[in-house]
């Protein structure tokens, strides 16, 4: 097994515009505009997993930032089963990205396997790590309409054992993408150009999640054509991370692709915050 080693020291600037978007956007959510509390693709695999041992606390070394919120010890699931359930509450819906967003067929991972990119660059489905106790990958779309191709996007809910399990995950993240600026997702399907940014809590407008990485690139398919615009959201609060991954497509604005992964992204947090908060 390689080492993982945190990239902590590498921090990337992430784009003022988009920012300000994903910090309006939580700010309404916050106030009642996302979806009421109730997976990405992690880059755009199609399956994700829950761990074969049970058992942890949920509970780690503290990470440079603390959460946002105060969370209630009590509600942070410990066991693969509780984090099913979590996972079924968090997890993104087509009305958490916005009108016209539908289900993809299949809608939910296998729960057996998950991403890894290997050291090809391609992403291949593996057994999950033991540091997850449960991780679930949904895929929806906007479809096609007059000169315009279909998006398609993907959420993906992933909780760990404990807080440094979640935060190597981010770390990895940010690894791979510089290992790998080019990747294949599946047969015919590539993203490349990829530039990757990254905030910690309290950093700049990065304030609902005690990590957040953003990547932007382009994504070229046999079945869409491309270069299309390609975006990816990820935050870890706690033991948990959530992500969101939009695939642009002929007639589709950079702006439109962002606007859909930053709404389902705050709706998410919002909702994360929502079932682990300390109820007062």
């Amino acid at each position: 097994m390689t080492s993982r080693v945190p990239l902590r020291g590498v921090r990337f600037a992430l784009p003022l515009s988009l920012a300000l978007t994903l910090t309006t956007v939580l700010l309404a959510g916050c106030s009642g505009a996302a979806d009421d509390p109730g997976k990405v693709e992690k880059r755009d695999a199609s399956t994700s997993a829950s761990a074969d041992s049970g058992g942890g606390t949920g509970s780690g070394p503290a990470p440079e930032a603390s959460a946002t919120f105060e969370p209630d010890p009590a509600r942070l699931p410990t066991t693969k089963a509780a984090a099913r359930d979590f996972i079924d509450r968090v997890i993104a819906d087509p009305d958490s990205f916005g009108p016209g967003v539908v289900k993809r067929s299949p809608y939910e991972s296998d729960p057996a396997t998950w991403p890894v990119l290997g050291k090809d660059c391609v992403w291949q489905q593996q057994k999950p790590a033991f540091s997850v106790l449960a991780t679930l990958t949904r895929s929806f779309e906007l479809p096609a309409e007059k000169g315009k191709g279909p998006v398609r996007l993907a959420a993906v809910v992933t909780v760990h054992r404990t807080r440094e399990d979640a935060a190597w995950e981010m770390a990895e993240s940010i690894e791979e993408t510089m290992r790998c600026p080019t990747q294949q997702l599946r047969e015919g399907e590539l993203i490349g150009s990829m530039v990757a940014a990254a905030l910690f809590g309290g950093e700049a407008t990065q304030t609902n999640s005690e990590d957040a990485l953003s990547e932007r690139g382009q994504y070229q398919s046999s079945e869409l054509g491309g270069p299309h615009h390609y975006a990816w959201q990820q935050a870890q609060t706690l033991q948990f991370t959530v992500a969101v991954t939009g695939k642009g497509a002929t007639g589709r604005t950079e702006r439109e692709i962002d606007d859909l992964v930053v709404q389902a992204q705050a709706a998410m947090l919002v909702r994360l915050e929502s079932a682990v908060e300390k109820q007062s």
